[in-house]
Parts: structure tokens; sequence; C-alpha cells
């Protein structure tokens, strides 16, 4: 049946049931895929997948479920069960649903192209055995993905979103007698994979050429204070501290560390953070069904807004700013990555950052994962066992330096910072 149909089936069984608002998201989608298994093509295979998840309130009681069997008799049980289980949740005024929101929203490529899925997976592998015998992908893919989904609510809303992008994932270690190194992997979503090498992708070809110098490394010597050079993974373990910390969990919870500070200055004048919702992969519509305009987080370090859900908004009074699940992009600087590297006395180039949930105020202390010694300005040997420890909040305020290098992986276009003065053990 059409998305619309079933949503709109959906919908009017949720009104005779009695519901006083209602939402019904109906998606369909298809993904072909070529897989890698141990540094083989592996398996060829297309699925397809459908999904109707349906909200309600009744008297400020919200409950959800999500169903695969689209027939009669099966939505007829859901709904009922449904309104069931919304009389049995707690009361809250802040519940509510989309009213009166619109959305057509068609990007992509719609269609998979079989060979080119083919020849990005046999450039990879073929660059993996020329440039990096001793690298074992274990697993990996290309994969076109193309997802249908219209959402309709009680309250007029009425969203339609058809995307199709490609994907290209490395995943795996070095390997060398006994000796392997810790894992790494790369991946992202793109309009088109066939402008470039398959290696030029998201990072790939870094993860390729960097995992086998890990087989060989060692721990520091003796604890000290010095910078990291964050590589794009690692930024985007950063900025989802910060998206956490602007979003509703914190805001609600009243431990965002930013709720009062909008309009000042909270991190470094080399920092300017905005959405981008259209890129590969990514739909611009919110999870609480709201087309998602442009964001502008910081500017020059200045903290433009905060995030909060249509609930987190009723809860605590702010502004709502509907976001979408992904698509964001850290400014690229005005220097080199090689000159950014040549800064640091002391410190480590990081590839994976491994913090935890850091402390309310932002104090952690983390493992640095897939990263390498940097002295006198120079990359050195891989790091193995070693810790930082600092917080997260002063760590956003103290970037020094960002490369106009970055890598784009669809949901994200980060470059590499420096930052100073973390504590190394």
């Amino acid at each position: 049946m059409e998305l619309q149909h079933i949503a709109e089936q959906a919908l009017e069984r949720m009104r005779t049931q009695g519901f006083d608002a209602a939402r019904a998201d109906a998606s369909r989608s298809e993904s072909t895929e070529l897989n890698i298994a141990h540094n083989e093509p592996s398996l060829l295979r297309s699925t397809r997948a459908h999904k109707l998840v349906l909200t309600g309130i009744v008297d400020a009681r919200l409950a959800s479920t999500e169903l695969s069997d689209l027939s009669e008799a099966s939505l007829r049980e859901a709904v009922a069960a449904l309104h069931a289980n919304a009389l049995a949740a707690p009361q809250d005024g802040a519940n509510a649903l989309t009213a009166g929101q619109t959305a057509r929203i068609a990007q992509g490529p719609l269609q998979a192209d079989e060979a080119v899925l083919a020849d990005k997976v046999a450039e990879l592998l073929d660059f993996r055995a020329r440039e990096a015998p001793l690298m074992m992908l274990e697993e990996g893919f290309a994969a076109h993905t193309r997802v249908q989904s219209r959402t309709l609510s009680s309250g007029g809303s009425d969203l339609a979103c058809e995307i199709g992008w490609y994907g290209l994932s490395a995943f795996g270690s070095a390997r060398e007698g006994k000796r392997t190194s810790s894992f790494n992997h790369a991946d992202g979503s793109a309009h088109d994979l066939a402008a470039q090498p398959a290696q030029r992708y998201f990072g790939i070809e870094g993860l390729l050429r960097d995992t086998p110098r890990q087989l060989d490394a060692t721990p520091i010597s003796a604890k000290f204070v010095g910078d990291v050079v964050l590589t794009p993974p690692a930024v985007a373990s950063l900025l989802s501290w910060l998206h956490g910390q602007i979003g509703d969990l914190q805001l609600i919870a009243g431990t965002s560390l930013y709720r009062a500070q909008v309009g000042e200055v909270v991190a470094s004048p080399h920092l300017s953070l905005r959405s981008r919702f259209d890129a590969p992969g990514v739909a611009a519509l919110s999870a609480d069904g709201f087309p998602t305009p442009p964001v502008e987080v910081l500017r020059a370090g200045r903290l433009l807004c905060l995030t909060p859900s249509l609930y987190a908004s009723r809860k605590t009074g702010l502004p709502h700013v509907p976001v979408a699940a992904a698509g964001w992009e850290l400014a690229a600087g005005d220097t080199a990555l090689t000159d950014v590297l040549a800064g640091v006395a002391l410190g480590a180039l990081v590839g994976r950052l491994s913090m935890g949930h850091p402390a309310t105020n932002g104090d952690f202390s983390g493992v640095i994962k897939n990263s390498f010694r940097l002295e006198g300005g120079a990359v050195g040997g891989a790091l193995r066992e070693v810790m930082i420890t600092g917080n997260v909040a002063q760590m956003l305020r103290d970037v020094v330096a960002v490369s106009r290098e970055r890598i784009d992986t669809g949901s994200s276009c980060l470059p590499w910072l420096r930052v100073r003065g973390l504590h190394f053990s």
C-alpha cells in the first residue's frame, strides 16, 4: 500500500479509538549492499522493510508503538493496546504532538547502481592489498539506501520525505604474526561514490595507512601536560557532548552548563558550528515531526541557541528549536594540518577519544585510541594504554588551531583541532 494510505488509515483508527491527539509515521526502506569479510567480497544482498510508528495522547498521557505487520487486524490490535498503554502512562502537561507542519523533501540518488558498488569494493580491496597488506578488513560494505516516509498527525501535520544515498564502510585491525593492533573504522554517506577512488572517502585512506603503524604501540614513560590534535572522529566525540548539553536531557534535568549562556562566548573563537540538514543520508525533519531550517549553534565561539524539542520546550519554557538526527559542520580553519601538528611541543595525535560519560561539570578521564605521539611538531610512534584527563567545556575553550582540511562523512564535516593543556598519564 502507499505510505499515505497507511498513515491515513492508522490515524483514522486512532481517532475512532478516542485519542485526543495522534500521529502516524509510515516508512519504507530499501538497501542494496555488497559486503566485505576478511579482505574479500562476501555477499551482495538487497533488503526491504516497512514500519509504522504510532504515537497517541489521552488526557495528557502519551504512549507509542511500532509495528511491521501492516494488516488490518494487526493495526486494530496495536491501536487498542496503544490506547490502554496511554491510559496507564503518567500524566504530563508537556506532552504534545506535531501540528500544522508541512514538508516535501526529495534528495539524492533514488536507484542503486550495482556496478558502482562493485567498483568501490574492488578499489578498496586493491588499495588495501597494495598499500596496506598488514590490514585485515574484518567487515565493510558499499551500499545504496533509499528511504521513503510519510508523517500525518491529527493536528494537520503532513510531512513527506524520499531520500537516497550511497554508503561506504571499512572496519578492521592490522595483523602480523601474533601481533595485532586495536580495531579501527571509517564510514560515511555520499550522493556520489563514482567521483573519486574508494579510499579517498570518509578518511578511509588514513585508516588503512595508519592502523598497521599501531602494531608497535608503546605507553608513555611519564606523566606530563601537553596538547592534543584531535582527528575528525575524536572531534565528533567532543561535539556530541556539546549537543547533549544543549539538548533535551540536560536542559530538562537542569544540569546543562549552557542553559543560561545563549549569547555568551562559551568556546574558542576558532569554533563555528552550524547545521547542514540537507547532507547525504540526512532528512531535514526532526524526531518530533517538524521541518528543520538551518541552525547556527556557535559563531566564533559564541553560543547562539539551545536545541530543545517540542516536549523539552514545553517542559522548560525555552524556545523550541527543531534539529535533524544528524548533519553538522564545524567551519574549516586557516591553518594547514601540517602546521597544526608542527605547533605541538609534546602531546598526541588522537584518532578516537573514549571518555565515557563526563561529570556534570564536564570533567573526564578517558583513553585515547588509534593515537600517535607528537613531539617537537613531528608525528612519532603509536601509543597504547594512554589516558588524558581534563574538562570537556574547557577543551572547547582551549582550541588554539583548526585545520583547513576536513573529513566529510555526510552526517558531519569536521576539521582537526589542536587543544592545549591536557594531562597525560
